[in-house]
């Protein structure tokens, strides 16, 4: 995307930097934060990327499956059928440690 839309990439990553820094919130409160949206609206690279930046930003597993929890709470059952996502990240990256 980088080549084909250079210009869109360049707005959405400034974007993207000024709004997940620290500030008000910390950066694990808006990665949790963006976590529960990706799941909330079933995107599987945002919860993938969010479960990733979670952990970088020093969120804990049991912080990231609580976070997933309160999503499926107010999102429901398409919310649920995401949560093996969730989880297989967590493996992933664990493994890859």
């Amino acid at each position: 995307m980088k080549e084909s839309v250079p210009d869109i990439m360049r707005g959405f990553g400034g974007l993207f930097q000024a709004v997940m820094k620290e500030g008000a919130l910390s950066v694990r409160e808006k990665e949790l934060i963006a976590l529960g949206i990706g799941l909330a609206v079933r995107c599987v690279p945002c919860i993938n990327l969010h479960v990733e930046k979670a952990l970088q930003a020093g969120a804990t597993e049991e912080q990231i499956l609580e976070a997933t929890g309160v999503a499926v709470m107010m999102q429901g059952g398409p919310t649920f059928t995401h949560v093996p996502h969730v989880i297989h990240a967590l493996e992933h990256l664990r493994k890859a440690q």
